[in-house]
């Protein structure tokens, strides 16, 4: 078998060019043409992972299968390559040096003065070699989060360089840079990108593909022009325009050959076209919906998308399997009350309560609720806003008018959601929550079960706090029936209401399993149920 080869993304100019979505992209059309890849995500904070950052700093937190919390370009990665990823595709600033310095605390640097060079890039190179030695892959793709000059990301920068001298042919660095359009004069400027590669120069990186961001077409004059400051072939000036859906962009990418130019600069066999017909029937569905729905997304980060990232990206998948199109309005949960919820949901063909932490906007989810139940809406609950559901039943059924989740009343009479007895002891946050994938019995005669068509399932999770199993039996009676418990600890992971006509709460995340050849069952009945509520 071939040496894995390694490639790198680099970005240059601006942030938020999309290197996640070019590298999903690239391993996408690789993977379409027979060869085995998997991507990493070096991100340079200190944090050791975003699992304690707020999601306006860093947007969603992804979750893998082995409990991983990383950053939300892994979430792409698995959708398009429909493999899942792990602890070891995404690397942290934190992680390095805190392998580091465990390192040198035990003695394994004998006696010698620990710095960047080598030890730090010695451990980036180390990270990034892994990978690809766990498992034997054709190509191995890292990410290097931030913007090339970002003094956080100058050791990583570092690591490739070295790696480039090692590696010879085997190694392939790719830059993501801009190339804004003037509209003053109506031109496309080039500069920018001239200096985002200058400033790899120097740092001793010459990058061997410019992917060069644009909302406007560029013709071979420009790509001329780029190649010859940029020491760049001409073929290696691959445009990357402005496009309506990030699931675009693989198609747009074969179309400039980016497969075809990275195979060749690595020695690699060329001669078969990548298989796409299963993503090219995706997106025909994606682009040409039968109908369109509206579906209510109730949240504390209404106005940041990133922040929901995977929810939002499963409706599309979900939407495409039903021929419809989910039109997602982002409802601020804590402007909902009781007196606006007609006003404010009345033109919803079914609600989502988002998962979450804290106070602020929960009894606007309880309000969302509580219109979901009484008008037989249509209703998904995940994690919080399953929690949220059993509050809204105890206090507005059972009659327990201070029923709430001991996180944010400590001292409620009625802690019908109360932290997993595991967690109590628990003093530090970070990577401490239940995390990653635990199975579920489904209950044989449920609605849960007839989505699942199976008893046994797996899912990821993120949370501290539970269903309390002291009111198991009250909730039951009252006709809110636990449906998935997992064995293990006796724990309840879904509810359905028995007299509603598609009301389903879920304790872990199923947005993190919905990819686009395998779109989540539950999320595809959710809108199946909103499209027949909407005739």
């Amino acid at each position: 078998m071939a040496q894995t080869k390694y490639i790198f993304v680099t970005g240059g100019v601006a942030s938020s060019l999309g290197k996640g979505i070019i590298s999903a992209s690239l391993a996408k059309l690789l993977q379409a043409t027979g060869y085995s890849v998997t991507i990493q995500k070096l991100d340079p904070y200190i944090n050791i992972d975003p699992g304690t950052l707020n999601p306006y700093e860093h947007g969603e937190c992804y979750v893998t299968e082995d409990g991983a919390e990383t950053d939300l370009d892994l979430g792409h990665y698995e959708r398009f390559l429909n493999t899942e990823t792990s602890q070891a595709n995404n690397v942290t600033t934190g992680i390095i040096y805190q392998s580091v310095i465990n390192k040198e605390r035990r003695g394994d640097y004998l006696g010698k003065t620990v710095q960047v060079v080598p030890h730090i890039t010695d451990e980036i190179k180390y990270r990034i070699k892994l990978l690809g030695k766990s498992k034997k892959y054709d190509f191995v793709i890292t990410e290097i989060g931030g913007t090339v000059g970002d003094i956080e990301s100058l050791p990583y920068i570092e690591a490739v360089r070295q790696l480039r001298w090692e590696m010879g042919r085997d190694c392939l660095v790719i830059h993501l840079t801009l190339v804004p359009y003037l509209a003053a004069t109506g031109e496309l400027k080039t500069k920018p990108t001239q200096h985002s590669v200058k400033t790899l120069l120097e740092y001793g990186v010459q990058p061997d593909i410019l992917v060069c961001r644009t909302e406007k077409h560029i013709n071979q004059t420009l790509r001329n022009k780029i190649a010859l400051f940029c020491n760049v072939e001409s073929n290696a000036v691959v445009e990357s325009i402005d496009t309506e859906t990030i699931y675009n962009v693989p198609i747009l990418m074969l179309e400039q050959k980016l497969d075809k130019v990275v195979l060749k600069k690595l020695n690699m066999p060329d001669d078969r076209e990548p298989d796409l017909t299963r993503w090219r029937e995706f997106l025909q569905k994606l682009k040409n919906p039968k109908k369109e729905i509206k579906i209510g997304l109730i949240g504390k980060y209404a106005e940041l998308k990133d922040a929901y990232k995977s929810i939002i990206e499963s409706f599309i998948h979900a939407g495409t399997t039903n021929e419809c199109k989910v039109k997602i309005s982002f409802v601020q949960a804590e402007n909902i009350t009781e007196e606006n919820t007609k006003e404010k949901l009345s033109d919803l063909s079914g609600i989502l309560v988002a998962p979450g932490f804290g106070e602020r906007g929960i009894e606007g989810k309880i309000s969302a609720i509580k219109y979901a139940r009484l008008n037989k809406i249509p209703f998904l609950g995940i994690c919080l806003g399953m929690q949220c559901a059993v509050i809204e039943f105890a206090r507005n059924v059972l009659g327990y008018k201070d029923a709430h989740s001991t996180e944010i009343n400590p001292s409620t009479d009625h802690p019908v959601i109360d932290i997993m007895e595991d967690q109590k002891k628990i003093v530090s946050k970070g990577g401490t929550m239940r995390l990653g994938a635990y199975q579920c019995t489904l209950s044989p005669d449920s609605k849960i079960f007839s989505i699942y068509n199976k008893s046994e399932i797996s899912e990821r999770h993120r949370h501290r706090y539970e269903f309390n199993n002291k009111y198991l039996e009250e909730f039951i009676n009252a006709g809110m029936i636990p449906t998935g418990i997992n064995q293990e600890g006796d724990l309840v992971e879904i509810i359905e209401l028995k007299d509603h006509p598609w009301f389903i709460g879920v304790q872990f995340h199923p947005e993190y399993k919905s990819t686009v050849a395998h779109p989540h069952p539950l999320f595809i009945n959710f809108i199946k149920a909103a499209m027949e509520m909407n005739g």
